[in-house]
């Protein structure tokens, strides 16, 4: 971890006005709760910000380059702005090593690391759009994350997996998948269950989740990659 602004700037592509709205950025609740003389905010409000001018950007962006109906074009919205892709953009801009958060925190490399990781960058969008206005910001946006709508069409990212599953293996196999509950346990406020994606009487992969819907979701995502239906078209 490191709080060196002028290094950030240099990742991220902005020099600030105001040094310390972009080092608030970095500052994770938790951080605060270890160092309560700390003299800056934690980021969330810089985050809900930012989340703000990223829906307008992407969604301007969308509607300027593509003529998909609306259905189409909040899918892509979402495959671009989504908790995955944010997190992989703040891996590819390096902002991990400036986030300020617990040692509990730093420990942690699930869901909620990523979840972390995708705030941050949402908070450094505010903290662009407050400190230099919509251009800046909108630039920033167009830079790190608007690249990726390439991949996104390739890969197929703003599909729901089960739907590309179903459409993969009727048209290689001409099968429709099932999905059977494999296991599961917890009381009725946390469920957990694992269930299986099977093609006829054979099961290509498992999922876990917190609901049916998302542990068949994760299934298919597994089973999609197990397949190799997953690369990207030549």
């Amino acid at each position: 971890m490191t709080n060196d602004i002028s290094k950030l700037e240099e990742k991220i592509g902005f020099v600030a006005n105001d040094k310390k709205l972009l080092g608030q950025a970095m500052v994770h609740r938790s951080y605060l709760n270890e160092h309560r003389d700390f003299e800056l905010e934690h980021n969330e409000r810089l985050e809900f910000l930012g989340d703000a001018v990223l829906e307008l950007v992407s969604t301007e962006y969308l509607y300027n380059n593509f003529s998909n109906p609306e259905g189409e074009l909040t899918n892509f919205r979402s495959a671009l702005v989504n908790g995955k892709m944010l997190a992989t953009v703040a891996g590819e801009v390096g902002l991990e090593e400036h986030l300020m958060m617990s040692r509990g925190e730093e420990k942690d490399t699930g869901k909620a690391r990523q979840y972390l990781l995708a705030n941050s960058v949402e908070a450094v969008i505010g903290a662009i759009y407050l400190d230099q206005g919509y251009e800046p910001a909108k630039k920033f946006i167009t830079e790190k994350i608007l690249i990726h709508m390439d991949d996104i069409l390739a890969e197929k990212l703003y599909e729901d997996p089960k739907s590309r599953f179903q459409e993969e293996a009727q048209e290689q196999i001409g099968v429709t998948p099932s999905y059977h509950v494999e296991k599961e346990w917890g009381p009725d406020h946390d469920k957990h269950f694992i269930i299986g994606a099977y093609i006829g009487n054979e099961k290509i992969a498992e999922g876990e989740g917190t609901s049916k819907q998302a542990a068949q979701r994760r299934a298919a995502e597994k089973g999609l990659i197990a397949k190799g239906w997953n690369k990207k078209e030549e």
